[in-house]
């Protein structure tokens, strides 16, 4: 998951969490809201350090403890 998804969802949980006033039977979507922006977050924390262990390899930096 990318940056971008990870931005999407979290929109897309915050619409569903905050600004949706409709009602589905047996569903909620708050709770769905909710989950949506936890994912969200986990994809974005994720594809950020994926990113910057990226770009520290490039710079050729060794990571701690690696001879």
């Amino acid at each position: 998951m990318g940056i971008g998804t990870s931005l999407v969802l979290i929109a897309i949980g915050a619409i569903l969490k905050y600004a949706v006033t409709a009602s589905v039977a047996g569903v909620s979507l708050a709770t769905v809201g909710v989950i949506l922006m936890v994912v969200g977050v986990i994809g974005l924390v994720l594809a950020l350090l994926a990113t910057w262990r990226a770009d520290r390899r490039r710079a050729g930096m060794r990571e701690p403890g690696v001879l």
